[in-house]
């Protein structure tokens, strides 16, 4: 289907006017986009007759499970995996990387043991791996970048070669800068030091497509909420090897297969690893949101959206004491600072004017602390903004500094 954004915006609630509402710009995709109707639609049908799955023998239990398994057959193609069995549902991205941390990382690493992580990624992808090292004694080896955000390939190599390399974990891209890592290069250099590979895809989804396969990493994950679909509800991919051979990470119902009083055993991937009642309204609004999505090719999508970056970069470069963080080459996000004035104080501005942007450090501390900043300003697209909307965000910046240069 052609991308018609006027069309586009028309599907989304949040930017219908209400009397005499108007709808905001809303700026901040990167924390969390906004719903799409199709997927809203999808969970109030599914609440309306609801039962629980994989248990009941009745007609609504049966409907029920086979939409939540329909749900997980509609990811599978989405990131291009194997077999369904390979799609685990979780509440969101954060939960899926402490999955891997506390299920194959428990098993799988001991003292001294190291975990190879970038300045880029998200607390979600840092803690875990932190907590470890606070219980396991493993550690962690960091790879910087420079201004443009390019991580440091010759640093990551000589961090490879470091004893008891087990995993790298990567994000696909970076939630303050923008910037996308070359996964596929790093991936098949962790392979050929020894090592697994885990992908924190919460921001790359929405933006570009993702094929696990091509890609040969052995774990990602994302969440719903960022790509038109649900809050509660969120994906890991696992390769199925790994799955098969990991502990599972919560216990309760559905997640075994025999309990006695003095143990228990597993029931199969994925189930293994989703104990107790599922999301199952999440998981069909997620695949309703994907189907949504899918519709349109992810060429328009990309160059509707280089085009928004690329207005917003002209926007702010004209803006005296404007510093942009983002390299020209990124995605998705721009963040900046303004000279003088705290993030927070442009933020309240931009809010009071109907312009909806994120500041602070965006849960990257050690990236703003690289950047010798504390925190930035995140201007973030999806699918739905326009460059009128941009245009908006140039005289709330200016009144900013106007009121600041008074004070």
């Amino acid at each position: 289907m052609k991308l018609d954004v006027e069309q586009v915006r028309s599907m989304f609630p949040a930017l219908q006017s209400k009397g005499d509402t108007t709808p905001p710009v809303y700026l901040d995709s990167a924390a969390q986009s906004l719903i799409v109707q199709a997927s809203l639609n999808a969970v109030v049908q599914f609440e309306t007759s609801r039962a629980n799955v994989h248990r009941g023998m009745y007609p609504l239990a049966e409907q029920a499970t086979g939409a939540y398994e329909n749900a997980r057959r509609t990811v599978q193609p989405f990131l291009h995996a194997a077999h369904p069995q390979e799609i685990v549902f979780t509440k969101n991205g954060t939960e899926g990387t402490n999955l891997v941390a506390q299920s194959w990382g428990r098993a799988n690493l001991q003292a001294d043991d190291a975990v190879v992580l970038s300045i880029l990624e998200h607390h979600s992808n840092v803690v875990p791996w932190l907590q470890l090292k606070r219980e396991k004694g493993i550690r962690l080896e960091w790879i910087d970048c420079d201004k443009q955000g390019n991580l440091g390939q010759e640093q990551y190599r000589q961090a490879l070669q470091k004893k008891n390399v087990k995993l790298v974990t990567l994000t696909g891209q970076s939630n303050v800068l923008g910037v996308r890592p070359p996964l596929k290069k790093m991936i098949q250099l962790a392979h050929e030091a020894g090592a697994i590979t885990a992908v924190d895809a919460a921001q790359l989804v929405v933006h570009y497509p993702i094929d696990v396969q091509n890609l040969d990493c052995d774990f990602l994950t994302f969440s719903g909420h960022k790509i038109y679909g649900p809050t509660g509800i969120g994906v890991l991919y696992g390769k199925r090897a790994h799955l098969e051979t990991m502990p599972p990470f919560l216990g309760g119902g559905s997640m075994i297969q025999w309990v006695e009083r003095e143990d228990f055993t597993t029931t199969d991937i994925p189930t293994k690893f989703e104990a107790g009642t599922p999301p199952t309204a999440q998981a069909v609004g997620l695949a309703a949101a994907l189907q949504w999505l899918t519709q349109y090719r992810w060429e328009d999508i990309e160059r509707h959206e280089q085009r928004l970056f690329r207005h917003a970069q002209d926007i702010l470069s004209a803006i005296k004491g404007v510093q942009i963080l983002s390299p020209a080459t990124a995605s998705g996000c721009l963040s900046f600072t303004l000279d003088g004035i705290h993030p927070h104080d442009v933020a309240e501005i931009l809010s009071q004017r109907g312009v909806c942007m994120r500041a602070g450090h965006h849960c990257a501390q050690p990236l703003h602390d690289h950047l010798g900043i504390p925190g930035s300003v995140r201007l973030s697209i999806g699918i739905y903004n326009t460059e009128a909307e941009i245009d908006c965000v140039a005289p709330a910046l200016k009144h900013a500094i106007h009121l600041f240069s008074k004070s």
